[in-house]
């Protein structure tokens, strides 16, 4: 495990450690339009906080919340709290995600963590994403699944002409709210569908975790999948409907 990939674990540890003594009253306070364009909570800024003060040794930081923070050559790309809505909620989906831009503009690394049940994805240069847990040194190959049953579609409530058409082709899904998640998981699922305005944030790491599966990223939508005809599909039916 190198310096890098070990303070992103070691921060989210930290991260972890603080919701075991239960949710801060403050952590609701929303503050203003962070630098992603959504309103940041307390919450996320806390967790801005703990990984600044892991990560800013290693490069720039750009965050969804604050923006640019630090400086050096290296940037890395974070989503404090990816599903922050999930987290106030209490809903158990919602983690964090790291990506790291080397000097020559490459994605070498990428961390994503599902902080409600440990669940922990790591991609290193030239390395196969590994899947662990947090407080845990065992790692294993990602989990995989040959009979996967549902898709995500993430941001689904704004779409309902796409939801009644996926319906009709027989393709189900679930919308979680937390799509570097989403992404996470796309081996274990039929597809990860997203549509609404790519943010780096909410993507660099978790696209960054799909490698050998079907990929489509276009301005205003995303799709993954294991089976090229269901990814074909898919983009059949998303083009139909903006053609319309």
């Amino acid at each position: 495990m190198n310096d890098f990939i070990q303070a992103c674990i070691d921060a989210n540890e930290e991260i972890a450690k603080a919701f075991e003594k239960g949710f801060d009253t403050s952590w609701y306070e929303k503050t203003e339009v962070g630098a992603g364009g959504d309103v940041s909570s307390r919450l996320d800024l806390f967790a801005e906080e703990v990984f600044f003060k892991h990560l800013s040794s290693f490069g720039e930081i750009e965050s969804e919340e604050s923006g640019i923070m630090g400086e050096g050559e290296i940037k890395i790309i974070i989503d404090p709290i990816d599903g922050s809505s999930n987290a106030l909620s209490l809903f158990p989906y919602y983690g964090t995600s790291v990506a790291r831009v080397n000097e020559e503009g490459i994605l070498d690394a990428a961390v994503v963590c599902n902080l409600a049940n440990g669940d922990l994805f790591i991609k290193s240069e030239n390395e196969a994403v590994l899947q662990g847990k947090l407080f845990s040194n065992n790692f294993h190959a990602r989990h995989t699944s040959s009979a996967s049953e549902i898709g995500l579609f993430e941001k689904a409530y704004a779409h309902p002409l796409l939801v009644a058409a996926l319906d009709k082709a027989g393709l189900k899904f679930r919308a979680p709210g937390a799509i570097a998640l989403s992404l996470a998981y796309a081996h274990t699922v039929e597809y990860v569908l997203f549509v609404g305005m790519f943010r780096i944030y909410d993507f660099a790491a978790g696209l960054a975790l799909c490698e050998g599966l079907e990929v489509i990223v276009e301005q205003d939508y995303v799709i993954v999948s294991k089976d090229k005809s269901v990814l074909e599909k898919i983009e059949a039916i998303v083009s139909a409907l903006e053609d319309e």
